[in-house]
Parts: structure tokens; sequence; C-alpha cells
């Protein structure tokens, strides 16, 4: 069984949006602003996502929902159930504060915290991260030491909290229990800016050490 992960950094907010491939199988996890380079990839390499997964539903991580889905098939998109509504709302999204009103087809379902998820031969664990958004979400792959984190921790920082729907306090217990908890050795891939190692930004990432 080999993982990869591939990041693109799409848009003017530079947002990480994933490819992840096992077999023959592969996922989209978050799909934002100008998914131009993304749609090409998946194109040349002949794959067909069997579903898109969304980390949360601010419009930098869905802006490009439609665009893929009309340029690769009608793939099943999937979110936290607390943000069933975001996509279609540009004032959840974040997108109606900017005056550039985003919206995308709402989810086909909804992913649920503790339960398993299996790409090809892979299992993955679906966590909720609440904090940055209440329906954050983390993928996590046990077996290689990688996660997918969204905008819940990123290298030397963390996801804001100051918007409406953040909460500070759960961010930082997501952080302090979710993230934290997971093995120093575990590669993260978070919504924004480089790769990074958990052991890394436990010692650190400043927002980490001194508990912000």
């Amino acid at each position: 069984m080999t993982i990869k992960i591939t990041p693109f950094a799409l848009g003017d907010y530079q947002t990480n949006c994933h490819v992840v491939t096992e077999g023959d199988d592969c996922w989209v996890v978050d799909c934002g602003y100008d998914p131009e380079p993304l749609i090409a990839y998946l194109l040349e390499q002949s794959l067909q996502p069997s579903a898109i997964l969304l980390t949360h539903c601010h419009s930098d991580h869905i802006a490009g929902l439609d665009q893929l889905r009309s340029s690769i098939g009608k793939i099943p998109v999937l979110c936290h159930e607390s943000e069933a509504s975001w996509n279609m709302d540009p004032m959840l999204n974040l997108s109606g504060l900017d005056g550039l009103p985003v919206t995308a087809q709402e989810p086909n379902g909804f992913l649920t915290s503790g339960e398993p998820i299996s790409l090809g031969s892979s299992t993955w664990k679906v966590i909720h991260a609440p904090g940055h958004s209440p329906g954050s979400l983390c993928f996590i792959h046990e077996e290689s030491n990688q996660a997918i984190v969204g905008d819940t921790l990123f290298a030397g920082g963390i996801g804001r909290y100051d918007f409406p729907t953040s909460n500070v306090h759960d961010l930082r217990s997501s952080i302090k229990h979710v993230l934290m908890a997971l093995p120093d050795a575990m590669t993260i891939y978070p919504g924004h800016g480089p790769s990074t190692i958990i052991g890394h930004e436990r010692t650190t990432n400043p927002f980490v050490v001194q508990s912000f």
C-alpha cells in the first residue's frame, strides 16, 4: 500500500487542496479558487476521484467545487454535518464578507468523527477538530504517519479564530487534545503553507508552546 498526497496551492489565498491516491482510488480534499491546476492533474493522470472530502466549508476551500465536478464528473462531496448549509450561504462560508459571494452545490453526505473511511485498501480516521470553524475535520492515516488537517494547525501557526463562527476555546482544545495527541513523527498537510511534522510543532510552534 502506497499513499500519495499531492498538494495544489490554489487561488489568491494559496489554499492547499490535495489529491490523495492509493492504488487505483483517489480523493480530492478541498477545492478552492482557481482549481485549473488540480483539474489538469486529475485529467493528465487519468484519475477519477471517488469522493471530495472537505476539511471545512470556508469559501477558499469550496470555491472550485462546481468547476471540478463539471470537468471530472458528479463526484460526491462530503463534509461535517454542522456545516451542511455553508456551501450555499456566502455569509457562513465567509465570501459574503469580501463582497464577492461564492456558492457551491450542497454536500451529498456527511462524515462522522471516529468512523473509519476507506481509500483503496487503506483505512483513514475522520477526526472532528472544531475551532477555526465548527465542522473542521482532519483525515488521518496512521499506517503511513500522514494527516490532512485543514486550517486547524499550520507550520509555525494556527488557524484564525476571529471569524463569526470560530471559537478560540474549541481551537485550543482541538490542537491540544486532537493534533498534539498524534505521534511526533506524523507529517501533517495544512490548509495553507508547507507541510510539517507534529513533533516539530510540539516544540517550536509558539501557539502550541505558549498555549495561546
